[in-house]
């Protein structure tokens, strides 16, 4: 299935369009509107999870970029040109990821592509957007890219990778939740990064990971992997994805009773859950990784209130149209925050057409520090244009009386890591 969303059109002229990251952030606080003249239009690829382990993604996935589009083409478009998203469900499968990225660059011609999520869909389908010179700007956590298995037509703007996420966090596990770890990780490109790098992290923290339990991502149900976990831990850090998410969580639950150790897993376990669900009960004074928080906090900030309410998304991380239907909070800001800094380079770029690739990419290259707005509401970031990967900030956070409260932000430096590869220094 393919859809399109199209802005509405008038007659201003392109010199009344708003320029630079300042000016854009000025146009999104302004009641202001301005619209996209007639004339060419900047077609951008969404592949995203509307079906497989993915779905629940993909869904919210989608609703940010269409809300983040609105916003573009109600302010102009891109240098005065309309904004055209064509998706196209990608069945969170790496063949299907890669051959419709190849459907982006052959029949649909488009000046980008934006917005795949899982780390081995992206792993077959960036090679690919790379022999067809297509910039690919994905929305995962995936190290592969910064770590040089990629190309220069490959970013992640919007979001950190595993390997900054972890390294920034293990010292705060180690020294308060103890030293000695289990791990319980999907067996596949992103649990393994998580595997690898929270090992290294602890053991450069004082910590170790004593037992590693890797899950097929298409496990149903878990009661046979639980068992593996020893009783003379510390800590145990879970990770998992998919349909199957609640079903972990609560057996995990009826596993340890009354019983547990000390707990910290990825939201990435409990994205789209709703914490009040019954058997959950046993996840209070447990911790979480969040990518941006869940639950509005005491000193939420303006712009977390503005893209919540764009995204239609309420102070609990739901739907603000149905309490029940929970959003993946951690994960969705990057697709807004990666259709911002795509507008942002073709504008410092002046790009109007796909014979201007190049000067995109390069624009992209250019990007540096990126301050907290509307456009990036979940903080300041920096952007490493060497290896094409973000770096910003994460929040840790405690569930108590059925809500995550911030409990540890740490900084962008605590993610920080030497470059691994230059992507400058490929040819175009």
């Amino acid at each position: 299935m393919t859809d399109s969303i199209f802005s509405s059109k008038s007659i201003l002229s392109r010199r009344t369009v708003l320029k630079g990251a300042a000016a854009a952030a000025t146009l999104l606080a302004s009641p202001m509107v301005l619209r996209a003249q007639s004339g060419g239009k900047i077609r951008l690829g969404a592949p995203f999870h509307r079906t497989g382990i993915g779905a629940s993604y993909g869904r919210w996935y989608e609703r940010t970029a269409v809300a983040a589009l609105k916003l573009i083409n109600e302010g102009g478009g891109i240098n005065g040109m309309e904004v055209e998203m064509i998706v196209e469900d990608d069945g969170t499968d790496p063949k299907r990821g890669s051959e419709v990225v190849e459907k982006f660059a052959t029949e649909y011609k488009v000046d980008a592509i934006f917005g795949h999520l899982f780390s081995h869909v992206v792993a077959a389908a960036g090679p690919r957007a790379g022999e067809l010179k297509v910039p690919y700007l994905v929305c995962s956590e995936g190290h592969q890219l910064a770590s040089g298995g990629l190309n220069r037509y490959t970013f992640q703007p919007g979001i950190t990778d595993v390997k900054s996420q972890v390294s920034s966090m293990a010292p705060w596990v180690s020294q308060n939740l103890g030293k000695k770890a289990a791990m319980i990780f999907p067996d596949y490109a992103f649990g393994h990064d998580h595997r690898d790098y929270f090992s290294a992290a602890m053991k450069a923290a004082g910590g170790e990971v004593t037992t590693l339990i890797p899950i097929p991502p298409t496990e149903s149900s878990f009661t046979r992997y639980l068992p593996q976990i020893p009783s003379d831990i510390d800590v145990l850090y879970h990770v998992m994805v998919g349909p199957a998410v609640l079903t972990f969580v609560k057996e995990l639950g009826d596993h340890f009773g009354s019983q547990r150790p000390q707990i910290f897993g990825f939201m990435d376990s409990l994205e789209a859950v709703d914490l009040a669900t019954p058997q959950l009960d046993y996840l209070d004074g447990t911790y979480f990784w969040e990518g941006n928080p869940r639950y509005a906090q005491k000193d939420q900030t303006e712009f977390d209130k503005f893209f919540r309410e764009k995204v239609g998304v309420d102070a609990n991380g739901a739907s603000a149209s149905d309490g029940k239907d929970i959003s993946t909070y951690s994960h969705m800001f990057s697709v807004w925050e990666t259709l911002f800094t795509i507008k942002k380079a073709m504008e410092a770029a002046n790009y109007k057409s796909p014979e201007q690739k190049k000067d995109f990419i390069l624009a992209l290259e250019a990007i540096d520090k990126i301050e907290a707005s509307n456009e990036h509401p979940q903080g300041d970031k920096v952007f490493n244009g060497k290896t094409h990967q973000v770096f910003g900030k994460q929040s840790i956070s405690k569930v108590e009386g059925g809500k995550l409260n911030v409990v540890h932000t740490t900084s962008i430096e605590d993610g920080m890591y030497p470059d691994e590869t230059d992507y400058t220094k490929q040819e175009l």
